[in-house]
């Protein structure tokens, strides 16, 4: 699997099959120093991503023969933590709740505008490298310049959104959070109805921090939420 050279602007690659739309959003972001790679259907998309390694991943939910929601899902299975936005058409909660339940980080609504775009892609590709500070909880450690966690030693690589879970947690330890405090402060959406993406998370880092033979430390509070304690 090849590597791009650390040196060379940030990679993204935009998985569209609009050819007139990935064109603007290719010069568009080349235009704003990046280095856009363009493919127009799932198969090339989940090459490319796992070839190129990009700094960042934009897919089309309406992708011809795969959904984008699916490629997003094929990218989480086999490990691959690189931020993903989602472009889609239609802004109902189901939507929203479908898109960050299939692994992605965010959503982008159509129609396509250049400077709420770019926004949103510097915000995901300029975190703050210059934060030296960590959040412990027992031997849980967070760091919050490299965004990875290390329990007993053990790294683990985390994907945006679930580093942003494990921070909120372990920024109220002790404190049951309910989940309507979680989406607001993980994700800043105020979801109507039923969703399961919190579980869907909390699921995530369990398998990640949590190995065989340590001790859990995100329990569920039925009914309510989530804590981060020991048992």
């Amino acid at each position: 699997m090849s590597t791009l050279n650390s040196d060379r602007s940030p990679c993204i690659l935009l998985v569209e099959p609009d050819e007139a739309l990935a064109q603007h959003v290719m010069l568009d972001l080349k235009e704003s120093g990046y280095e856009a790679v363009v493919v127009h259907d799932a198969t090339s998309g989940l090459h490319q991503a796992h070839t190129l390694q990009p700094a960042l991943v934009v897919i089309d939910r309406m992708l011809a023969g795969e959904s984008g929601l699916k490629l997003c899902n094929h990218l989480r299975n086999t490990g691959a933590r690189v931020p993903v936005l989602m472009l889609m058409a239609r802004d109902a909660v189901d939507d929203r709740v479908a898109c960050l339940e299939a692994g992605a980080d965010d959503y982008f609504l159509k129609p396509y505008r250049t400077e709420e775009f770019l926004k949103l892609v510097r915000l995901y590709l300029q975190p703050d490298t210059h934060s030296t500070e960590q959040l412990r909880f027992g031997e849980l450690v967070l760091d919050l310049a490299t965004r990875r966690a290390l329990r007993n030693g053990r790294a683990i690589e985390l994907t945006m959104k679930e580093f942003e879970l494990l921070k909120y947690l372990m920024e109220h330890p002790r404190e049951v959070l309910t989940r309507e405090q979680i989406l607001e402060n993980v994700w800043g959406y105020d979801f109507l109805g039923e969703s399961n993406v919190i579980e869907v998370y909390i699921r995530y880092l369990r398998l990640k921090i949590e190995d065989e033979g340590e001790k859990r430390l995100i329990q569920t509070v039925r009914g309510v939420g989530y804590v981060l304690r020991e048992a």
